[in-house]
This record gives C-alpha cells, structure tokens and sequence, in this order.
C-alpha cells in the first residue's frame, strides 16, 4: 500500500500493550540480523586485512577522517594540515559530536582513541538500526522494517558503519528524529535533529525536516499546534547553526567563515559542476574502480528518491533523503566519498524494502539466495575499500 505524503503516517491499529511487545520483539530481530550482518562484513575484512599485512584494528579505527576526530578529541580544535591544493586543511571543517563523545568514552573506560571510536560507532549503528525498523515498520509493517534494516547494513559502502566514522552516529539521530516527526513527537524530533546537526555538515538536513513536517502541520491546522511544535522546530536547526557560526566567529566571518574552510578542503557546494567535470574526466581517461561505482550507487540514489517520491511517502522522509541527495549530486569535491555522504538516507531504500518484503513472503528461498548475494557482494567490496583502494572513504 502506498501512504499520502502527510507529515503524520497512521500507526498500525492494534492493542496498544500488544503493538509495543511486537515492535520491541520485531526490532530486537532487525537489530540482531543488522549486528550479524555487520560482523560478518568486519570478519570478512579481518581476513583480507592479514592477507594484506596490515592490522585490521587501525583499518577500522584509524583511517581517513577517524584521525582527525581522535586528533581533535585529544587536543582540541585549531590544527591545520599544510596543503596547496586548494589550500590549508583545518580540522574546524569536523563537527563537535563525535570528538566530544571520544573524550567522554574515553574518560570513562580504559580505551584507547580507537577502541572508543569504535564502540561510539557500534552503538551508534545498532541504535540507528533500531530507529531505521522503527520507521520502516510505522509505514509498511514489521516484514518492511526489517527488510529496510537489512537493505541499509548490506550496502556497498556498508563496512563504514564498522568503522570509527560519524555516519553511524548521524543516522542514529536522524532516524529516530524522523521517527518522532511521523508519531507527533515534536519535542524529541527537535533535539535529535539539533543532536543530528551537531554530527556531520549534512546533519542539517535532518532539522530541514522538522521544520518541513512543522510548516505543513501549522499549515494544515490553520496555525492551530501545539506549543511542542513551536519549541520542537526552534530545537532543530540549533546544533547545526550554532558550530557554523561559532567556526565563522574563530576565522573572522560569522556567516561564510565555515564555509570557506570547506572550500580550502575542496568541499562546496557548486550545483553540480565540478562532479561533472571529474566524471566527464572519468569517462575520458579513466580512473580506479570507486569512481565509476561511487557513480552508478548516486545514480541509483536519484532513481530511488523519484520511487520515493511516487510512492508519495511522508513528506519529513522526502525532504530529508532529497536533501541528502542534493549535497552529494550538487557538492564539489572527494567524488569517491559521495556514497558514503549517501549512507543516512536510509528512506531512500523503502521501495526496495517493500519489494523484498513482498519476495520473501511469496518466494521465501529466492528472498534468502538475494539476502546472501548481497551480504557476499558487500563483504568484499567493503574490504576492498578499505584494504586496497587507497582513496579516501
């Protein structure tokens, strides 16, 4: 069945005591085939790794951008990575969440930076799964939820969500916010969302949709809401503009100063030109093997928000995955790491869920045989990408 793009989705009717025990134990399962999912893709790696000679530990805990968060967690903000090109590389360009999480997780426990980063990341996932079935299961049922689970932990670019990396954490707050949206909850939707802001640049399209489901509710009501509403859309957008203002005050331009660090990392948003550019070169010369996947997995984005959008799911869930789509389709810079900017637009992959849903109620073995070709396909990618690509994540 497909919904009216609303703000509010109907829940499913059935005694409440009995809707929450089946929602609790149907998520306890996605969780768990998420966790499994998960594990075998870092075993997998493990292998690979020590085939490689190199220690899967510091893969997952101290790759790319994991460095910079254990930098930043250590000794705080204000180094600069000298680069020519565009410019000099500031470590204000990474959002305050996860660093201030290091340093609480590893002032708590005896952990190391990257035994820190990992367990922040884990728990991030499997919390970002639960919210992810949650959602999947208010809008279609308990077999969508989990299939959307599935889908979200077996993507290519899944083994990020093992790593020491901010997109489990996002996505964790993202789905959970949405969730809120859907069931009215617009207290909570406004904290997750400013929560959300505080994590990654993109994390800003999460409060985009509360204020989107805030605006059609006070415009569908007549203005007549709550004062929840009104506190949760003041909530949302704050964690993301306080850090992008608080960057500007430190390099002296309140409004752009953010911006112009993201620039000096080659990173703006210029509506598309410069991943045009590089993929015309791609085409013309050729490259390593991420661009032209990286390519085809944004490709495919697009073509699953336009299923979205005929699906004519709620509107918080379209403006959320089109302004994750957007940022990857329109910004400059890092090509082979749009799929990974891709990995929270998790609503992007309910078509799909429904449709493995519907297979595995008709086709239970032909269901199971597509589940294991992509967890093998996932798996091997995931470990290329990370042991033998040599390109940022």
């Amino acid at each position: 069945m497909s919904h009216a793009s609303t703000v509010l989705a109907p829940p499913v009717t059935a005694p409440k005591s009995a809707r929450h025990t089946s929602l609790m134990r149907a998520g306890g399962i996605a969780v768990c085939l998420f966790l499994g999912a998960r594990l075998i893709g870092a075993a997998v790696l493990v292998v690979v790794a020590h085939t490689a000679g190199k220690h899967p530990l510091t893969l997952l805990g101290r790759s790319w951008d994991s460095v910079w968060y254990l930098g930043i967690a250590a000794h705080g903000y204000g180094h600069d990575l000298p680069s020519h090109d565009p410019g000099p590389h500031s470590d204000l360009a990474f959002f305050p969440l996860y660093p201030a999480l290091l340093r609480a997780v590893t002032a708590l426990a005896p952990l190391g930076g990257d035994l820190a980063g990992l367990l922040i990341s884990w728990t991030g996932a499997a919390v970002a799964a639960a919210g992810i079935h949650a959602v999947g299961t208010r809008l279609h049922g308990r077999t969508t939820g989990i299939a959307l689970v599935l889908l979200w932990g077996l993507l290519p670019h899944s083994v990020v969500l093992s790593m020491a990396y901010t997109e489990p954490v996002l996505t964790a707050f993202a789905a959970w916010s949405l969730y809120a949206v859907l069931a009215g909850n617009w207290l909570w939707a406004g904290a997750l969302a400013a929560l959300a802001g505080l994590a990654r640049p993109n994390g800003f399209t999460v409060a985009a949709a509360v204020l989107a489901a805030a605006g059609a509710e006070v415009w569908r009501r007549r203005g007549k809401v709550s004062h929840r509403l009104w506190t949760g859309a003041a909530l949302a957008p704050l964690g993301w503009t306080a850090y992008v203002l608080w960057v500007g005050r430190q390099k002296g331009d309140l409004t752009g100063g953010y911006f112009e660090v993201q620039r000096l990392w080659g990173s703006r948003f210029d509506f598309g030109r410069g991943s045009l550019d590089f993929v015309r070169a791609m085409l013309l010369h050729g490259g390593r093997f991420v661009f032209p996947v990286a390519l085809a997995l944004v490709l495919a984005g697009a073509v699953l928000y336009a299923l979205l959008c005929l699906d004519r799911a709620p509107l918080p869930l379209l403006v959320y995955s089109g302004a994750l789509l957007l940022v990857a389709l329109g910004g400059s810079g890092f090509f082979e790491s749009k799929p990974r900017f891709l990995l929270p637009a998790f609503p992007l992959l309910l078509p799909l869920a429904r449709g493995l849903a519907g297979m595995a109620r008709a086709r239970p073995w032909h269901a199971t045989v597509l589940v294991a070709s992509l967890a093998g396909l996932s798996c091997l990618y995931g470990a290329y990408l990370v042991v033998y690509a040599h390109e940022p994540l």
